[in-house]
This record gives C-alpha cells, structure tokens and sequence, in this order.
C-alpha cells in the first residue's frame, strides 16, 4: 500500500496567512558560537507571530557539552522614539490600552509610552516616523538613533531600535491616536519631563522602553542640564 504524501504545513512548506515559508528553518544556519550547535527548530505556533521550540547543544566554561531546549517568541523587530521640546521642557508620549500588562496586575491595563512599533520591512528609521506620525500625529524632522536593546532575551527575540527627535507645535500635524482598522486607541500626552521623570518614580510610568528613553533624556540627553 502507497503511503499517503505528507501533508503540507503552512509557514513551512507552504505560505501561511503572511506569506511566510521556511519557518522551522530559522536558526539552523547559525554559526557565529562554535559553543552552540543547533540541532533542530520546530514551530509550535504561527499565529500572526511564531512562537518556536528550538534544540541545541551548549559547551560551557568548563568545556562540558550538555543539550538544552528552549521557546522563542518572533515577533520581529521595533523601533521606539521620545520626541522632546526643550523649549517647553516638555515630552510626547501616548497612553493606550495594554491587555498582557492589565492580565499581570496592572491596576487597568492603560500605559503611557513613547510612540513604537513593528519595523513591519521598514528600516528602523522609516518605521519609527511611520509609528510617530500615527501615534502621535507628528511629522518627525532630524532623527538620533539613541542606542539597541533586547528587550526581554531570556524568551523573545525583538531587538529594539532607540530614537530621539525634537519637536514643535508645528510638527503636530493630526490629532494621532494610531490605526483604529488595527484596534489602537492612543491618547497623545504632552507633559513636563520633570513630571515624566516623577511618575517613573511613583510607578506611574511603567513601561521599560519609555522609562529608558527618558532616563537616557535626563542623564545624557536633551534635558541633561534639568536633572535634578
């Protein structure tokens, strides 16, 4: 008896909903740690972004090899940006609705961010106008990248790309408040930096890559003469 054909597997052999092949392939080519062999990639979700369990073996300090597994979740990479106005000694930033903070114990789930976003095959610079123009309703001029960060690479992979840029009331050009075809409901804050700074303080600011921004603002950036 003929054995049946194996039947193809979307995000693998065939296009999935984004039209992404190759997904268990990611990883395997992987040579730049000749302390870390790749032994085999399998994905156990693709929803609109792939969660995967990859095998590899592992020499540590000792010269010990030993096998270990471990999920990564690829969702690709960001970009983040604060815009500033050291004029009014003030900041841009957005409050929106965050269910996985409201799920682990934030009072509400409403954070208040800098404008980010997924590169989505952008460059880092071109995406992060995109998401400031969006978010925020601001046309950016002159931008700085600032630095990068792996934002949490014990389980995720994102590499997230930092910015600055200045801006004025003629800048705002829309009201912002993001995509409502994509579910966002930005509100757009205008604030002191002084008061940013005082609401990481009181916990009022929680979200990491804003906290970065506006530490890195104070300490070395455009609001450096009004730390306090």
């Amino acid at each position: 008896m003929d054995r049946a054909a194996p039947v193809p597997r979307r995000g693998i052999d065939i296009p999935d909903h984004r039209g992404r092949v190759g997904l268990a392939q990611i990883g395997l080519d992987l040579r730049r740690n000749p302390d870390v062999a790749v032994r085999s990639v399998e994905v156990t979700s693709d929803g609109w972004h792939v969660l995967r369990r990859t095998t590899f073996d592992y020499r540590d300090r000792n010269g010990n090899w030993s096998r270990q597994q471990r999920e990564t979740y690829d969702r690709g990479n960001g970009a983040v940006i604060l815009l500033h106005n050291t004029d009014q000694q003030t900041v841009l930033l957005g409050r929106q609705f965050r269910y996985p903070a409201y799920v682990n114990d934030h009072p509400d789930g409403m954070l208040i961010e800098c404008a980010a976003g997924l590169l989505e095959g952008d460059d880092p610079e071109s995406a992060i106008r995109r998401e400031a123009e969006e978010e925020l309703g601001v046309t950016v001029g002159t931008v700085t990248p600032v630095f990068e960060s792996y934002m949490s690479p014990g389980s995720v992979t994102e590499r997230l790309h930092f910015f600055a840029a200045p801006y004025s009331p003629i800048d705002r050009r829309h009201a912002g408040g993001g995509l409502a075809e994509e579910g966002e409901d930005i509100e757009v804050l205008e604030m002191p930096i002084a008061v940013a700074h005082t609401m990481i303080r009181e916990g009022s600011i929680t979200d990491g890559k804003t906290i970065m921004l506006i530490q890195w603002a104070l300490l070395d950036g455009p609001f450096r003469s009004a730390r306090r």
